[in-house]
């Protein structure tokens, strides 16, 4: 196999894009699965510069196209089945447990989210591999929710060829302006990332406000 220098303009010996550079260099489209597999594993690698990157190396003929989008996707379902086998192998029970000591959180919460997710966890599944950072987390409640495996890894495989097609096909078009995918998408990871914090914050808050009454009912029920 010969091997391509990309010749990316920002850098690419170094951080993310040089190491995805140089796995896609190295190994073509085996390369690039191998990093989105990776990505599914660990969130802070992020693929909105592996898979941009990628594009470019598809248009500069490094690797095909077709090659890119099927490596990328097969690395995004094998990297969502390890973490649907974590969930699985994790189970319920000892979510229930580890749920019971935690403390402001009730078991009844846990019970809400296991009936949603029965309700919508193939919407969850399918729509989440389009969402930065809840791309990989949502495979492990479907672990320990034991979805069966084919239909996880079809939902997985159809939302993942989505999202990375039209990365990687912005990357492919942009050309040396890859980089591009990664401001406009950077924003939404953050825009997520607010969002999650704030409904943490106001859950605990909730929680908070709501434990002085729940002491007072107590109380009123042990003297009555």
């Amino acid at each position: 196999m010969y091997l391509v220098t990309l010749g990316l303009p920002q850098e690419p010996a170094g951080g993310v894009a040089g190491w995805a550079a140089d796995l896609v260099d190295t190994m073509g489209g085996p390369g690039a699965g191998l990093a989105i597999a990776l990505e599914n594993l660990f969130p802070p690698l992020p693929s909105e510069v592996i898979l941009p990157l990628t594009g470019f190396a598809a248009g500069q003929g490094v690797i095909g196209l077709a090659s890119a989008l099927f490596w990328t996707t097969l690395g995004s379902v094998v990297g969502a089945v390890v973490l649907y086998w974590i969930g699985m192998l994790f189970g319920r029970d000892r979510m229930h447990a580890i749920w019971a000591r935690l403390p402001l959180v009730r078991n009844s919460d846990l019970d809400r989210t296991e009936r949603w997710f029965a309700e919508h966890g193939n919407k969850a599944v399918l729509l989440g591999r389009m969402v930065p950072i809840f791309r990989s987390l949502i495979s492990v409640p479907a672990g320990v929710e034991r979805m069966p495996l084919p239909l996880f890894v079809t939902l997985t495989a159809v939302g993942s060829l989505l999202w990375n097609s039209v990365l990687v096909m912005a990357g492919y078009w942009l050309g040396d302006r890859w980089d591009l995918v990664e401001t406009y998408v950077g924003v939404l990871s953050k825009a997520v990332l607010v969002l999650v914090l704030a409904a943490v914050i106001a859950y605990v808050s909730l929680r908070l406000r709501s434990r002085p009454r729940s002491r007072e009912q107590a109380q009123h029920r042990r003297s009555s």
